[in-house]
């Protein structure tokens, strides 16, 4: 089944959050706050935060991070027509019954513009320095998910699983969405992937160059084939490095990772972007270089030209 597209995919922005990560500086909550404004003042559909406590050798060399949730609760209020999402929350991190509370009550603070993106971590050196479950956290990721999936589409979950249970968690009151706010899963495993097809609203494949994009694409559609599910049902969004400027890239379709970023003047960016709509992506989250509020205000005439089709 061929999938309806948008007439062009939908842009967000990832926030800089950790050390070093406002090209070379640690962004203050000012920075932040001046990036997310510039993204919503550019034409960015969403701002995106990622769910790290840092990275490295807690007993030796450390890059930490703001706590993403606390930047998205602050945004809601200061930025307030952008949606709002998670590019990932690891679920091991927090009671999944309180995370469906803590999403609802958001989407009400925000006026129903959050989208919770979930998976099941992956930074082993977090994990064992904060105290966070590592062993099984693919099963504590399926009992989490079904439990917050519950709560947020039917308003309570009874689950008894080995690792994560809830008895008739309520999630009340409800918030402006009744039928709940998107779930979004990044995944890429075969695991992974099948539980994106049963319950998730949107699937997210990571940072990924198109060519990745399309090998992606294929696995979720096994996955969905094999739960029955109509592809049509369900988005679809990847990340992409941008760095504005410079010459267009010579293979459009090996373009947009970290070694490779989409580069070249508007056109040619929005080319590149409107190259994964036609793989099938409704949204694109951003990563910008150099990551800076001056950067942000090149998306402007990006997103314009993928307007104009």
């Amino acid at each position: 089944m061929t999938r309806p597209l948008s007439p062009w995919p939908s842009l967000g922005l990832n926030l800089p959050f950790t050390d070093g990560s406002m090209d070379g500086a640690t962004p203050r909550w000012t920075d932040i706050l001046a990036m997310a404004a510039a993204a919503e003042q550019a034409g960015c559909d969403a701002i995106w935060v990622s769910d790290h406590v840092g990275f490295g050798d807690p007993e030796g060399e450390w890059s930490g991070a703001w706590e993403c949730w606390t930047l998205l609760t602050a945004l809601a209020v200061a930025v307030p027509r952008v949606r709002l999402g998670t590019y990932v929350l690891a679920m091991p991190y927090r009671n999944p019954a309180m995370l469906a509370k803590m999403a609802e009550t958001l989407d009400e603070v925000s006026g129903g513009r959050v989208i919770l993106g979930v998976g099941a971590g992956w930074n082993e050196a977090e994990f064992a320095s904060y105290n966070f479950p590592w062993e099984r956290k693919f099963d504590r990721f399926e009992e989490g998910l079904r439990i917050v999936v519950a709560m947020l589409r039917e308003g309570r979950a009874t689950i008894d699983g080995r690792l994560e249970r809830a008895a008739s968690a309520r999630l009340e009151p409800r918030g402006p969405r009744p039928d709940g706010l998107p779930v979004m899963v990044g995944a890429g495993g075969p695991r992974m992937l099948r539980l994106t097809a049963e319950l998730a609203d949107e699937w997210n494949a990571g940072m990924s160059t198109p060519r990745e994009f399309i090998d992606g694409c294929s696995r979720l559609e096994s996955a969905l084939r094999e739960v029955g599910r109509d592809p049509s049902t369900i988005r679809r969004s990847v990340e992409a490095m941008v760095r504005p400027g410079g010459e267009a890239p010579a293979d459009i379709d090996a373009a947009g990772s970290g070694d490779a970023p989409l580069t070249g003047p508007p056109e040619a960016i929005a080319a590149g972007l409107r190259r994964y709509r036609e793989l099938g992506a409704d949204h694109i989250q951003v990563q910008l270089r150099p990551n800076r509020v001056e950067t942000v205000a090149a998306l402007r005439p990006v997103i314009e030209a993928l307007a104009r089709g």
